[in-house]
């Protein structure tokens, strides 16, 4: 027998966003040691961003949860338990409350994170054995809006174009979407197309001067809510100049005639005004969409609105009014948050839905569902979705929830209230990889799950691909597959319940096929596609049926809707206002947001230090007019307000703004921040068409806040454990990590006034500073220092009442440099560095380590991008940074007056 040769290298897909870029996972017997992009993946062909770049560092075990934890009563702790025990007890408590209640009594809240073959089996033990319809997911926070407008206009829950389409538009056209953070491999592909093609126009709509937005032909820079005026202005335009394709309306669409009414008073002039852009970009945008063929691409500045339907709606609108759809280069594509929210809808997993796109409340789709699946029915009565769940759970209509795979503490809007529901529940089950989530403190059971690089089964991206995921490790400690934990639970359950046992699965290809015997017939039909099939040709798109050879890249070619009457819908939408506007009281705008290096609530991305290098902390953005009015500056301690609740963070000048407008981040939750992040100040009005809350907006109020005494610790190693119980005893306080091969955990924080002496005690053991260490202490001017130095080496420290020596000692730190010149500083009145040290700087390219400073002088000594990726070969390896280089020269150049 032939030894296993390691490093082992195992293909599978990357856990982020919806691109879902192919890996290539290099591993020994039990742990993952690398990632790469695979070559072979049609989605990304070997380029990964910083986040895919990094997952290897993410997979570390001592960070996993690893083994099942059961708390009997709501004051008791958590303590360990055996599989056995555990779900055992899960199911007496849900069979005691179906029992007394019903079966609406209980609920499963799960996660686009998710593999197909684990959403299967949730949505069949709610609906198909439980009963009940509440099971929803977070995509419903996602993508809930896009698939009502697909549905309402295109007849089905189907992206009709694919990737290969950028390099054959004429025109991109991105609204609500700063690509180049949230999808950057996609990025590189409209970078690859215009630079091919340099007649191909690029326009995007946003209300910031993002990244994505600074390399547009044209930017829209429109007032926060007012897309669909946009829309409407546009095809007014388009009608107005004769610029419509009446043949394709006449022949493929129906309802024209009411949309022409409802765009007839949106003129450029009042839409200009309204949008707060010039009538002539209007025009102008007009002009390039309806010449194609013409990419759309869009995504949560469109979906999180209280609007998100009529505004995904009125934009397919365009396509549908100049038959810019069904050919090369010509759809409406949105773009999917989640790696796996496609392939959760393709199985039912939400709360209208049942398997095979089939509407749960079309009689005919619930009885062909429960023949699928061999139960008398499937419920009648609609499940509760995301934010009616949780609203449910709050007032006692739902008893129980099993959560899988998702932070809704974090990530739903209106925190506090959500965190109130959980604490109000009679029962919670989070089955998690990651034992340190915002949620996970108000868990009753918590299950160990299997994460990214050890499961098994399938994911579909944005342009309906379907990719295998394969393992390359087993999961650590006691950790097992979603699926199966979902699986044995509903086995136990099925025995108290009285009911025959549904979900027997032995792997996850039982289950895949039984999913794809579902679609046999549907618009989404796989029922040629295999996991044979998938290991043979590689990832494929649906359809795909028996008849077929290879999967559909373009839908809709022959102009044929899978609506009643086969043509598709033109949706009339008028202009509503915000779900909540600006007054006196809060009249900023705030836009919450992506980052190019974090993701979702950092629970994944938390976990290493070098996707803090780029923005090592929450910050608000605002405009220099609006910070000079409050008499703020760059780097301030501010309080930001709405209607709901508040945050105590830092301000930054940013050119991205607007007057009247700050951007917030929304990854920072509380275990990385004072505060529940940014969803504490969003209220969380949805659509009424797809049930989506508003997650982009919030009117808010920003004043400065004095707080003189400040307190930065650093120390090597994850610590961050040890530090996040302190976060609350601060008026402002955050925490993370920064380095690369020598990583350190940093503790930042202000208050009023110096904190009590016990305070700060805490501090020091969590900083492994109570003991051994050199300090100075000035009581007069309210300044100390502790350090400790080990073989020559800065091992941790804490500055107190001053901080203007951390940047350097950062560096000084992360890079393991010796400190021996550092003891005289230490036990000195002075603040600046010893001679020769010095910060490098925000770190901009990720991959390769390059600072802003290091990059500003190189420009300075002449050149642009080139230069810099020939010198510095910054942007040269996963191009995240490639927007920001860009910019940077740009500006030089600028300065330089050349």
């Amino acid at each position: 027998m032939n030894k296993q040769s390691w490093p082992r290298e195992t293909r599978s897909t990357c856990c982020y966003c919806g691109v879902g870029c192919g890996v290539i996972i290099e591993s020994d017997v039990e742990h993952i040691s690398g990632v790469r992009g695979d070559p072979a993946h049609p989605a990304n062909f070997g380029k990964l961003c910083s986040k895919g770049s990094t997952l290897h560092l993410t997979a570390r075990p001592e960070q996993r949860l690893l083994q099942p934890e059961l708390r009997i009563g709501r004051a008791d702790p958590r303590l360990p338990v055996d599989w056995d025990s555990a779900l055992d007890h899960a199911a007496e408590r849900f069979a005691d409350i179906i029992a007394t209640h019903g079966p609406d009594a209980v609920a499963f809240y799960i996660s686009g994170q998710l593999l197909t073959e684990d959403y299967y089996v949730f949505n069949k033990l709610a609906k198909g054995l439980i009963g009940t319809n509440n099971v929803d997911s977070n995509s419903r926070l996602c993508m809930s809006s896009a698939v009502s407008a697909y549905k309402l206009t295109l007849g089905a829950d189907a992206p009709p174009g694919c990737y290969d389409d950028i390099a054959h538009a004429g025109c991109v056209f991105i609204a609500g979407s700063n690509t180049a953070f949230a999808h950057p491999i996609l990025f590189r592909r409209i970078e690859d197309a215009r630079k091919a093609n340099p007649k191909q126009k690029l326009i995007v709509v946003d209300p910031r001067r993002t990244d994505t937005a600074q390399a547009a032909d044209l930017h829209l820079a429109i007032q926060p809510g007012s897309d669909v005026m946009l829309f409407n202005a546009m095809l007014h335009v388009m009608i107005w100049e004769g610029w419509c394709d009446e043949a394709y309306i006449a022949a493929h669409t129906e309802n024209f005639a009411a949309v022409r009414q409802a765009v007839q008073a949106a003129t450029p002039q009042v839409a200009a005004e309204r949008c707060g852009i010039s009538v002539a970009d209007i025009v102008q945008a007009a002009r390039w969409f309806a010449s194609g063929p013409t990419l759309s691409l869009y995504c949560q500045g469109l979906n999180q609105s209280a609007h998100g339907t009529d505004k995904n709606a009125t934009l397919i609108n365009l396509h549908l009014a100049t038959g810019q759809i069904g050919k090369p280069g010509a759809a409406p594509l949105s773009l999917t948050g989640q790696p796996n929210a496609m392939g959760g809808r393709e199985v039912g997993g939400m709360a209208n839905l049942l398997s095979g796109h089939r509407d749960l409340a079309n009689p005919q789709h619930r009885a062909e569902v429960a023949a699928l699946w061999s139960v008398p029915s499937i419920p009648e009565r609609p499940g509760k979705t995301a934010v009616e769940l949780f609203d449910a759970l709050h007032c006692g209509e739902i008893k129980a929830v099993w959560i899988a795979c998702t932070n809704p503490a974090h990530s739903l809007p209106d925190a506090q209230k959500v965190r109130e529901a959980l604490a109000h529940a009679e029962f919670v089950v989070v089955q998690e990889a990651f034992r340190d989530t915002d949620t996970v403190p108000f868990v009753d059971l918590l299950l160990p799950a299997s994460t990214w690089g050890e499961k098994d089964g399938t994911v579909t991206n944005s342009e309906r691909r379907i990719s295998r995921v394969r393992a390359a490790v087993p999961p650590p400690g006691e950790a097992r597959h979603d699926w199966q934990i979902a699986a044995e639970f509903g086995q136990r359950l099925a025995q108290r319940l009285g009911k025959s046992a549904l979900l027997g699965y032995p792997d996850t290809e039982t289950i895949f096929n039984e999913h794809r015997a579902s679609t046999a017939k549907r618009d989404l039909d796989i029922s040629g596609l295999s996991y044979a099939l998938l290991e043979e040709a590689g990832p494929q798109q649906w359809p795909l049926p028996a008849s077929a050879n290879a999967g559909t890249a373009r839908l809709y070619a022959d102009g044929r809707y899978p609506t009643p009457s086969g043509k598709a819908r033109f949706h009339a939408a008028t202009d509503l206002p915000l779900a909540e506007d600006t007054d006196a009281r809060y009249p900023l705008h705030l836009n919450t947001g992506r980052l190019r290096d974090q993701w979702h609530g950092m629970s994944r991305t938390g976990k290493t230090g070098r996707l803090f290098s780029h923005v090592d902390e929450p910050l608000l953005s605002m405009h220099t007019a609006d910070m000079a009015e409050r008499q703020l500056a760059n780097g301030d301690i501010i309080e930001v307000t709405s209607r709901r609740g508040a945050l105590v963070l830092r301000v930054s000048t940013s050119t991205e703004m607007s007057t009247g407008q700050a951007f917030l981040p929304m990854h920072w939750g509380e275990q990385f921040m004072r505060g529940l992040g940014a969803n504490a100040l969003i209220e969380g009005a949805t659509d009424p068409h797809s049930k989506q809350p508003e997650l982009k907006h919030a009117a808010v109020q920003v004043s400065k806040l004095e707080l003189p005494w400040q307190v930065i610790g650093m120390v090597c190693g994850d610590t961050l454990a040890r530090l996040r119980p302190l976060l609350p005893h601060f008026r402002y306080a955050n925490v993370g990590l920064y380095g690369r091969e020598h990583e350190l955990s940093v503790f930042r924080a202000a208050h009023e006034t110096a904190v009590d002496a016990t305070l700060l005690a805490e501090l020091d053991v969590a900083l492994n500073l109570d003991a051994a260490t050199m300090s100075y202490h000035d009581a007069k001017r309210g300044i100390s220092k502790k350090a400790r130095i080990e073989h020559g080496k800065l091992r941790a420290v804490r500055l107190t009442g001053e901080t203007l020596a951390r940047d350097w000692l950062k560096e000084l730190m992360a890079s393991d440099a010796d400190a021996t010149a550092l003891r005289p500083w230490l036990l000195a009145p002075v603040s600046a560095p010893p001679a020769g040290q010095h910060a490098r700087g925000r770190i901009v390219c990720n991959c390769l380590d390059v600072s802003e400073n290091e990059i500003n002088t190189q420009l300075a000594q002449g050149g642009g991008l080139p230069v810099l990726q020939e010198k510095l070969r910054c942007g040269t390896q996963c191009g995240s940074c490639l927007p920001e280089l860009k910019r940077l020269a740009a500006s030089n150049f600028k300065r330089s007056g050349a």
